[in-house]
């Protein structure tokens, strides 16, 4: 390592760049990675990747592959627990760096494993790492779902394929009050977004006449809403989507719930040109920085929506806003927020600060892990 990232890993940061990597093996596999201070730690190392190290032991160790097996043990038994009270419930059981397991995840829904590699490094333990899984948790089926572009990133294919038992084309997973259909092999990311499952519980727990949920995809916070709201209103630009949400609002009996196809920016302009009005308001839109170089745009597109929503509000009107861009930090957005309440003429209080599920573990040393600002904000 140079000195720089030496610094990091001092730091207890698990990325050590391409550019700041002296020397190492040609091929990928666990390693230990050194500076003139010594063993630093040991590391899924991939010369072809721009994040060549990815730390997993901040300690020297010559069984480096039983250390990566036990945490994966203990990050499992963590959820155990939530698996037995809601078996037929949905929860990441792996978050990478958040459990010491760089570039794995492992969701769970309702006795159905997905499974994510995303080290060439990791990628030949596939079978031991899905030997640890099934003698720690009951599951019907684990499918690899190896979709992921980054993959690319690491010299590896994409591909989907089962990993054990029959995996089904969708399984249904009580979330609180509320049950939704999960496409294991063709819904995003692993199925479904589950690191805003608490906060869609909390939402359905407010209550009024009028309801908007914006960037709804499959309606999975229209659906929380529909239990103490008279009408929801979910809008996304997906006509698949919407599709699916009024599909999720069938499955429960719910007939409340109407969808808009539509841009966001331009649905939210026109209803504030038509006077709209609602009682609460949910954002929670994609990522809209993917790298440090589109945050000033993403500031804006964020500021841009939720001063449009501000607008919509009543006196005791409620906003449920997001972001899921780490880049965009949890003090830029609640500047932004600030910002868009000042150009909106509105006073606003916090309500809630909230943020991802608890089994979306945030290390302090590593604020990438820290993805996810989510906001419950009142209209004075």
């Amino acid at each position: 390592m140079t000195p720089k990232g030496a610094a990091r890993l001092l730091a207890h940061h698990p990325w050590v760049y391409r550019s700041d990597v002296l020397e190492g093996p040609d091929s990928p596999g666990l390693y230990p990675v050194q500076s003139n201070r010594g063993v630093l730690g040991m590391a899924l190392y991939n010369p072809a990747s721009e994040i060549t190290v990815r730390v997993f032991s901040f300690q020297d160790t010559e069984r480096p592959l039983e250390v990566l097996l036990e945490h994966l043990r203990k990050a499992l038994t963590r959820r155990k627990p939530a698996i037995a009270q809601e078996p037929g419930g949905a929860y990441r059981l792996v978050h990478a760096e958040g459990d010491l397991l760089p570039a794995l995840v492992l969701d769970y829904y309702a006795g159905h494993g997905v499974l994510q590699v995303g080290s060439a490094a990791l990628e030949p333990l596939t079978e031991a790492l899905v030997e640890v899984i099934r003698a720690e948790i009951p599951l019907h089926s684990l499918l690899a779902k190896n979709d992921q572009k980054s993959r690319s990133l690491e010299g590896l294919p994409l591909h989907v394929r089962a990993l054990l038992g029959q995996v089904p084309d969708f399984v249904m997973v009580q979330e609180g009050s509320v049950r939704y259909r999960v496409d294991l092999t063709q819904g995003q990311k692993t199925g479904a977004f589950i690191d805003q499952r608490d906060n869609r519980i909390r939402l359905g727990s407010f209550a009024g006449k009028k309801a908007l949920d914006v960037f709804s995809y499959h309606g999975s916070f229209a659906l929380h809403l529909a239990r103490g709201f008279e009408q929801v209103i979910a809008v996304d630009s997906s006509a698949a989507a919407l599709q699916r949400a009024l599909q999720n609002a069938t499955i429960n009996g719910i007939n409340n719930i109407s969808t808009r196809e539509a841009n966001a920016f331009e649905f939210l302009r026109e209803e504030e040109k038509r006077g709209s009005l609602y009682d609460l308001i949910v954002l929670d839109p994609p990522a809209f920085a993917k790298g440090k170089r589109d945050v000033e745009r993403a500031y804006a597109a964020y500021k841009e929506i939720n001063l449009r929503a501000m607008k919509l509000l009543p006196s005791g009107g409620i906003l449920a806003t997001a972001s899921c861009s780490h880049h965009l930090s949890e003090p830029l957005f609640y500047q932004m927020l600030a910002e868009a309440a000042a150009d909106a003429h509105r006073t606003v209080r916090v309500l809630e600060k909230r943020g991802q599920g608890w089994d979306h573990p945030v290390l302090l040393n590593v604020p990438e892990t820290h993805y996810l600002k989510f906001a419950l904000l009142e209209v004075m």
